[in-house]
């Protein structure tokens, strides 16, 4: 593997990681009604970290293959929604919006993974633990709109600036 493309792709993951600094979970959050499966809060960062590695690995191992030109398309197109998606749902507290960044992130990932096994059968393993984690993501994204109707329907802000 090129250790210089890895912390290349690395760079590009830890864009979507700082939006987790950026916009951290919080009261609202906290006080949102959860299904009884509801990953613990601290395996959130452990598994996302975990993830950032297997992307980037993967991505390295994939860019040195001919023809590689789609799947690093979808690799860039997958980072962007993982990115996009915790300011909408943290930041914006938009759940039903961050269904639909949800929506791309779990299709662009798993277009990646596809692709990436068809390039290099490594670097599509790689990628299998993300789609499992993106699938439960979006499942709880789901169940959290259904359990929470009341926030679900919520403007960001009132015309008055007030929430």
């Amino acid at each position: 593997m090129d250790f210089g493309l890895f912390f290349v792709y690395l760079t590009a993951c830890g864009a979507a990681a700082a939006t987790g600094a950026l916009f951290p979970t919080g009261a609202w959050y906290m006080s949102l009604k959860k299904p009884v499966w509801t990953p613990p809060n601290w395996m959130f960062p452990v598994v996302w970290m975990s993830l950032y590695l297997l992307m980037a690995a993967a991505a390295a191992r994939a860019a040195v293959v001919q023809g590689a030109g789609v799947g690093l398309a979808l690799w860039s197109v997958q980072i962007a929604f993982c990115t996009l998606w915790t300011p909408i749902f943290f930041g914006l507290k938009r759940m039903k919006a961050a269904l639909v960044a949800m929506a791309g992130l779990w299709l662009s990932v798993t277009a990646t993974m596809v692709v990436f096994f068809t390039l290099d059968f490594w670097a599509g393993l790689l990628f299998l633990p993300y789609v499992a984690w993106v699938t439960v993501a979006g499942a709880l994204n789901v169940a959290l709109v259904l359990m929470n109707p009341e926030e679900a329907r919520k403007p960001v802000v009132s015309l008055t600036g007030l929430k």
